[in-house]
Parts: C-alpha cells; sequence; structure tokens
C-alpha cells in the first residue's frame, strides 16, 4: 500500500513508519524536517503542515490510508478530516490517547481521574478527536487507544487487543511498547477489523 504518516518523526509515528517499511509498503512521511528521515527506497518525506487543510489535503491525495502519529494538542481534529475528505482517500489511522478507556465500572478514565494532570489536556485532545470520529460516515477511520503506560521497548509480537475497556495485564499494569502498538496499526491497515471504531492494545 501507500501510506500517509503524519508525524512520522516523533516516537510512536517513526514505529509505525519501520514497520511500514518492513512489511513492503510505500511510506509518504509528512513532516515540518524532511531531513531529519533517514534514506530508503520506499520512503518519501515531504514537507508540510498539518494545520492547512488544503496544502495538507494535496499531500495526502493519491494514498490508500492516512495515519496521523502526532500528539493530540498539536493537531486541530476538524481541520485533519476536512483535509482527509478533500483528498478523497478513504481510510484514516488515529494513533490516540488511553484517556477515553473505560475501567471495570464503564467510566472514562479521565472522569475517573486516572490521568496524570500533566497529560490531561492531551487527553482531552484525544476525547475530542475520537467524538468528531464518531460522527463520521464518508471515510472508514480507526481510532486506536494504547494502553496507560505507552512508551518505547521491544517489539514481540504478542499482545492483546480491546474495545474500549482498559486492558491490565496479570502484572496489574496496564501497558503497551511503542514497537508492539505499531504492529497493531499496520495489522489493522492490512486486514481491517476496525472500521469506524475504536480499539485498544496491551499486554
Amino acid at each position: 500500500m501507500n501510506i500517509a504518516v503524519i508525524g512520522a518523526t516523533g516516537k510512536a509515528g517513526s514505529r509505525v513508519v519501520n514497520e511500514l517499511l518492513a512489511r513492503g509498503h510505500h511510506v509518504t512521511a509528512i513532516v515540518r524536517h524532511p531531513e531529519l528521515l533517514p534514506a530508503h527506497p520506499s520512503l518519501t518525506a515531504r514537507y508540510g503542515d498539518a494545520r492547512i487543510p488544503d496544502e495538507l489535503a494535496r499531500l495526502l491525495a493519491d494514498h490508500d490510508a492516512v495515519v496521523t502519529a502526532t500528539r493530540l494538542l498539536q493537531i486541530d481534529p476538524d481541520v485533519l478530516v476536512a483535509a482527509v475528505k478533500r483528498s478523497e482517500v478513504k481510510r484514516l489511522m488515529v494513533v490516540g490517547g488511553a484517556g477515553t478507556l473505560k475501567n471495570a465500572s464503564g467510566v472514562e478514565l479521565i472522569d475517573a481521574g486516572l490521568v496524570p494532570v500533566t497529560s490531561l489536556d492531551e487527553a482531552l485532545s484525544g476525547r475530542r478527536f475520537l467524538t468528531l470520529l464518531q460522527k463520521e460516515r464518508e471515510f472508514d477511520w480507526t481510532y486506536l487507544s494504547p494502553s496507560l503506560h505507552f512508551a518505547p521497548g521491544k517489539r514481540t509480537g504478542k499482545f492483546r487487543l480491546g474495545e474500549d475497556e482498559v486492558l491490565v495485564g496479570v502484572d496489574g499494569r496496564s501497558a503497551i511498547s511503542m514497537e508492539d502498538y505499531a504492529i497493531a496499526v499496520v495489522d489493522e491497515l492490512e486486514r481491517p477489523q476496525h472500521r469506524r471504531r475504536r480499539f485498544t492494545v496491551g499486554y
């Protein structure tokens, strides 16, 4: 596939790019600093500003799917959705947040006070993005929430998928490495199972 990745130099975005390239896909990386990307025969780096819908739509056109992996605070979901519609790309994958996942009582983690104050604005931005997508019917979208502990780690290929409830491992932790998260992203792009839905991944 030909996949556009917004935020390809970030921690999560770079791992999604690596996973896509390893599986033989072509990636167009849309970033502020194309010079930071290493050379690869299947990687095209393009300068782009995700805040400008016309410019973004032009860059997204003619791709099979778009992955947005920027921090949720750094992108306006209305602008992104408008750009996807103008580009006529039919699939959007969002590297989302964990704050809108629910605990065992059915309460979103944001409302249960389980999101640190330092991450609250990011979590609220994720909620706004997900709420907007849940009303969308013009294109396919998927919002993938990581587990609570989401950091660089090992690529194991061993994890669980869930829906709206936060996943907790046998050790009592809610965690996923960015490397394994990237596997789940590309799996979904290759074999869609969650069209117009949110899902989550964890150990």
